[in-house]
């Protein structure tokens, strides 16, 4: 069986629903706490090709970090995933990850589309 990964954060009530989600489903994803592991610029790539979404679309716009790091909807690609690698919080979460696709957990049952 492929990899499963999930971009986590443990105080999010969706994304420890989106993991609870995955073990009820016999899944040990690969846990990642992008909070604490800064993602790469190319991971976040990544990410936005298997979401086959913009870098826009998968920012927390009413987090503080939206406003303080000057974002809009028409910032760069790259303005934006700068500020997602310096500010993690303004990514949108719970992220599952398997073979080069992608879905965020919200719900958490979208996720079991790619599963």
């Amino acid at each position: 069986m492929s990899q499963v990964e999930i971009l986590h954060n443990p105080r999010c009530s969706k994304s420890r629903q989106t993991l609870e989600l995955l073990t009820q489903q016999g899944i040990e994803p690969s846990v990642i706490e992008y909070l604490k592991e800064p993602l790469s610029a190319d991971f976040i790539g990544q990410i936005l090709t298997a979401l086959n979404i913009e870098a826009h679309q998968l920012l927390r716009t009413k987090e503080a970090e939206y406003k303080e790091h000057s974002l809009s909807p028409e910032s760069s690609q790259a303005d934006i995933i700068s500020a997602m690698i310096a500010s993690p919080k303004l990514i949108e979460r719970p992220i599952v990850l398997k073979d080069g696709k992608a879905r965020i957990g919200r719900p958490p049952e979208s996720v079991l589309e790619i599963l």
